[in-house]
């Protein structure tokens, strides 16, 4: 049977996402420092951003640990789900995040609050876009390695808080002397953390109800009956559930109605045995006769 590697894969995402807590708390301080000094709110709003960014690594990492527990009697199909929750919850808490500072930015537009940046905005916008990036590069790469969710999830995080500091650096280069120019862009990075929210709800939604098989997972099936049982089976009514990495296949098949049982029973036991070994797929096959 095909190795499962899911352990190793979320004690990976685990290591990331501790390493992320910290890098983002140290950040956080030094870009909020920066923000208070400054009165500049799209920082300090970056800043909250940055430290959303060790929140939600907490949430991956409990949904992580949760999502290795192995099946018992209430879940028979494991607890892989708590993955795409704990996505869920990091696109939740960023909603929250681009509802508040919006609302802060409106608020200083209206009163006409200025800002005053120094050398210390400077280094803090800097240092935050290249370590941000680093970190989303890294998130990403796991994530394809892995499949995890969660961890493309939290690179989205760490992308959009690097852009949102790219951002405050355009305004740091041509805001001297407009006023309105750190509300906009605190306005802009509002914005920017909505649309990775809805990236994060949209894709974590999606798994949690129930997604389609992509064409190249069926097309791998099927190329595996082909090649396994060089016969036409006429597989048809196939459906995948996925429960994080543990997953659930159906699918009919066509035999000679003068088959035996017994014959059609092993052809049946055969292909699951096959997907299973080939797919780490757990399938049910039902014969039906031509």
């Amino acid at each position: 049977m095909k190795e499962d590697h899911s352990g190793a894969n979320s004690k990976y995402g685990i290591l990331l996402g501790l390493i992320s807590i910290i890098a983002n708390v140290l950040l956080f301080v030094l870009k909020y420092i920066a923000g208070v000094t400054s009165g500049s709110v799209a920082l300090i709003a970056d800043a909250w951003h940055t430290l959303g960014d060790s929140i939600s690594s907490i949430i991956l990492i409990i949904g992580l640990r949760v999502s290795r527990k192995p099946p018992d009697e209430e879940h028979p199909f494991g607890h892989g789900r708590a993955e795409w929750i704990s996505s869920m919850l990091i696109g939740i808490f960023l909603t929250g995040i681009g509802v508040s500072f919006f609302q802060e930015s409106i608020d200083r537009l209206s009163s006409r609050e200025g800002f005053e940046y120094g050398i210390l905005t400077w280094i803090a916008v800097i240092t935050s876009i290249v370590v941000k990036e680093i970190m989303a590069q890294f998130a990403f790469r796991a994530a394809k390695k892995t499949g995890l969710q969660s961890l493309k999830a939290d690179a989205w995080h760490h992308r959009t808080d690097a852009l949102s500091s790219v951002i405050i650096l355009i305004g740091l280069i041509i805001g001297d002397g407009i006023w309105w120019i750190d509300s906009v862009l605190g306005i802009v990075v509002s914005l920017m953390i909505f649309v990775a929210a809805y990236e994060i709800l949209k894709d974590s939604i999606s798994n949690i109800l129930g997604r389609k098989p992509s064409q190249e997972t069926i097309d791998k099936i099927y190329n595996i009956i082909e090649v396994n049982c060089q016969k036409d089976l006429n597989l048809h009514s196939v459906r995948i559930h996925y429960y994080g990495y543990y997953m659930e296949m159906t699918g009919h098949i066509k035999l000679p109605d003068a088959m035996s049982l017994e014959e059609a029973h092993k052809i049946a036991n055969r292909i699951e045995e096959i997907i299973e070994d080939e797919m780490n797929i757990h399938a049910t096959i039902h014969t039906e006769p031509m």
